[in-house]
């Protein structure tokens, strides 16, 4: 539950964020700066603070709609957009941020900025991205939309731009818009489709990162790069 505390400040937001800087302010205050006016009824700090009690958690807040947020009393369209504007943007900014030094340094550090990008999608999205010798970023390409499985899921088309651009490694990764990152016997299957095709033709398959909320699982990390049909025995033999 995300708890408004009632504080009586001598300074309004703005003056409090010029002379202390922002990190000094509650996320209150922040989101009060950006809403800049409350109502006839409610100042713009109580707003704020109404906002965030009803979403109870920052993640909520983050991941509410144009017509959730409208649902709360003082927020119409214009202020609903506007909020979804800054939450897209301040989501994109971190995003380039870790993007920036275009490299795979390991499963942890890519997975991180992977969830930044997928975590909120409503449908899997299966992402390919492509490196260098060095694990330099080529390109990260979204491959579809949709359930991996064997009908979708072709390695040859995965590989298809890889052997086109020269790839030395490749890296895939897929969300799971339930939350949870545990890989299902569709996700091992096509792991071991794609580290067989990627042993053919000579392309170092680095990991599959499957994406949950704020969680993900990398099959390198957890020693997983075998036969599924191995993995599922083994499973099968844990619940005995």
């Amino acid at each position: 539950m995300y708890e408004i505390r009632e504080t009586d400040y001598p300074m309004m937001p703005r003056e409090r964020l010029r002379a202390l800087g922002e990190k000094y302010l509650s996320d209150q205050e922040l989101l009060a700066i950006l809403l800049r006016t409350g109502t006839s009824k409610i100042s713009v700090l109580d707003l704020s603070g109404q906002i965030l009690k009803h979403f109870e958690t920052l993640e909520n807040f983050r991941r509410s709609s144009v017509e959730e947020l409208m649902k709360i009393p003082g927020i119409g369209t214009t202020k609903a957009v506007e909020i979804r504007a800054m939450i897209e943007l301040g989501k994109r900014i971190q995003t380039t941020e870790r993007k920036r030094y275009g490299q795979v340094k390991g499963s942890q550090q890519f997975a991180s900025v992977l969830m930044d990008e997928m975590s909120d999608f409503d449908q899997e999205h299966l992402v390919a991205v492509y490196l260098d010798g060095k694990n330099k970023i080529i390109k990260k390409r979204t491959i579809f939309v949709g359930t991996v499985n064997s009908a979708s899921a072709n390695p040859r088309e995965i590989l298809h731009f890889a052997l086109k651009t020269l790839a030395a490694g490749l890296l895939i990764a897929h969300n799971h818009p339930s939350g949870d990152p545990q890989p299902s016997d569709a996700d091992m299957i096509f792991t071991e489709r794609m580290e067989n095709a990627c042993d053919n033709v000579g392309i170092n398959f680095i990991d599959h990162i499957v994406i949950g909320h704020s969680r993900y699982f990398s099959f390198q990390e957890n020693g997983l790069m075998l036969s599924p049909f191995d993995f599922i025995e083994a499973k099968a033999q844990q619940n005995k």
